[in-house]
């Protein structure tokens, strides 16, 4: 299932996108709608641990694969962007590495 840096990347990419999604959307509004600020909490906690995760498996992804600049420069990036990872992973399977 993970037999490539690859597809290491794309799945905790998708995990750490989600998981801004719904800190950003679901959370945030419970938070300052609903008034559960423990919800961001958790959520955040979550949010911060798939984080440096993702950081950890770009840095194995960059050096196992010795991607280009410019695709290292775009994980990171897009990691502060709602959606850009979903945008990230599309453009990785129209790339030359899936």
């Amino acid at each position: 299932m993970l037999n490539s840096p690859i597809r290491l990347f794309r799945i905790f990419g998708m995990i750490e996108g989600t998981s801004l999604v719904i800190l950003l959307f679901i959370a945030m509004p419970l938070k300052y709608i609903a008034g559960f600020p423990e919800v961001v909490t958790l959520v955040g906690s979550l949010h911060g641990f798939f984080f440096i995760v993702y950081l950890l498996v770009i840095a194995y992804t960059t050096f196992k694969i010795r991607w280009a600049f410019r695709w290292l420069f775009g994980s990171l990036l897009v990691a502060f962007i709602p959606f850009g990872n979903y945008v990230l992973d599309y453009r990785l399977q129209k790339s030359r590495y899936v």
